[in-house]
């Protein structure tokens, strides 16, 4: 094996490609909570599904999304590798170990969080990025484009989904809460002087990305919008 290839299969290496790809999965984050707060100009979704016509026509988009697939996967894969890797280093737990001194609780439960979030991904890519990208949307708006609006409307009328989206955004905040900070510090991007500032937009970040994609399907069935 190369160097590079030795460097990148080591734990330093795999925590700067779940860095690299988390800060990557951050911005796209900021990008699709945009275009999806659209919905809340409350004008039938015109607004919003200009902006998923132009999420599915633009060719940069388009490639983007495939790098950003090709980052999900790498970043799931060596979350799964520095998992087996840290257990392998301790097999035996320690006799007393006080894990809130250390850490705080979503610190040390990324595996389930990130597990949570991919049954999220899945639902989340079946409901509305497979029809809008594949199988087509039978329904035009008022503009002649593809009413993923009327989609966003027949799915939120489900309860349990609804429900399930909340629970599972709640679970991306925390991850966001760890991991943002985090891919930081393992690219070397702070220091004593800003990480208070770091710290601070983390958490405004989390919670306000979760926050917009939380309040789209309550907004949705409890008719908020129309």
């Amino acid at each position: 094996m190369s160097g590079f290839g030795n460097a990148l299969s080591s734990s330093i290496g795999r925590k700067y490609v779940m860095g690299i790809t988390g800060i990557f999965l951050i911005l796209f984050l900021i990008v699709h909570a945009g275009i999806n707060s659209l919905i809340f100009l409350d004008d039938n979704g015109l607004k919003f599904n200009i902006g998923a016509h132009f999420m599915a026509t633009n060719w940069i988009i388009r490639a983007g999304e495939y790098i950003l697939f090709l980052g999900l996967l790498v970043h799931i894969y060596q979350a799964v590798n520095l998992t087996i890797q840290n257990r392998k280093a301790r097999p035996v737990g320690y006799a007393v170990y006080n894990g809130n001194a250390n850490s705080k609780w979503y610190s040390r439960s990324m595996g389930l969080l990130g597990t949570l979030l991919l049954i999220f991904l899945v639902i989340h890519l079946k409901d509305f990025w497979v029809v809008s990208r594949f199988t087509g949307i039978p329904t035009v708006d008022a503009n002649g484009h593809e009413d993923l609006y009327a989609v966003m409307k027949e799915k939120f009328q489900d309860p349990v989904r609804v429900a399930a989206y909340v629970l599972l955004m709640i679970s991306l905040c925390y991850h966001l809460l760890h991991g943002f900070a985090s891919a930081f510090q393992t690219m070397g991007w702070n220091h004593s002087k800003y990480n208070g500032i770091i710290k601070r937009v983390s958490v405004w970040y989390a919670v306000i990305i979760s926050i917009v994609f939380a309040l789209m399907p309550i907004a949705v069935y409890t008719h908020l919008i129309d």
